[in-house]
């Protein structure tokens, strides 16, 4: 029984290693007790990272694990706003929720950890101007960064204007940075209007 119980964490560890960040759920896909989490984050081998997370001890999380995390409970939430302002390190803004967005009819996260930012977008909103990136392992749904600032001006009576404005001055520096796709997402969120005077003002 004994042999049995540590070949049983072993593969759980194992598991984690893989994965990178292993929920709860995982362990009965793979024919895993699910007791056997507990025992080991008793042990030190695995870290709780918030209800039904978990990551190996050798799993060395980056500064984006937060996002990471919201990504393996939630796979159709897109990182957007200031969270993707931060990832994309563009402005100055070290927002300490994680800014998502999902679907309106969607339900909502539940999350103990990392506290979240949520906004609801329409079903045909959610599909353009997205990209996946890797981060700890975890593929993370994301909003690049021309609609990323066109969001920002979108919602700048919640960010401030300052906010918007910064990102774009420091966006149209980047290369690689494109203002046909940004004119095109201003375009959708009905905003190039407001927008326009602003990119003028720096190009």
């Amino acid at each position: 029984m004994l042999i049995m119980a540590e070949s049983q964490k072993s593969k759980v560890a194992a598991l984690a290693k893989k994965l990178g960040i292993l929920r709860a759920s995982d362990l009965q896909s793979n024919g895993l007790a699910r007791e056997y989490l507990s025992r080991l984050v008793e042990e030190g081998i695995l870290t709780k990272d918030g209800r039904g997370l978990y990551r190996h001890i050798e799993h060395d999380a980056s500064a984006n694990i937060s996002l990471a995390l919201v990504a393996r409970k939630r796979p159709d939430a897109i990182v957007c706003l200031l969270s993707a302002l931060r990832y994309y390190e563009i402005g100055t803004q070290n927002p300490w929720e994680v800014w998502i967005a999902i679907d309106r009819k969607a339900r909502k996260p539940k999350m103990e950890y990392p506290p979240l930012r949520i906004f609801r977008y329409s079903t045909p909103s959610l599909g353009n101007g997205i990209l996946t990136h890797s981060i700890d392992g975890i593929k993370v749904r994301m909003t690049t960064p021309e609609r990323t600032i066109a969001d920002c001006f979108k919602y700048r009576n919640k960010i401030g204007i300052d906010v918007c404005t910064e990102a774009l001055r420091e966006a149209l520096k980047r290369r690689g940075f494109n203002i046909n796709k940004l004119t095109e997402q201003a375009k959708l969120c009905r905003v190039l209007n407001v927008i326009r005077p602003y990119i003028e003002a720096h190009i």
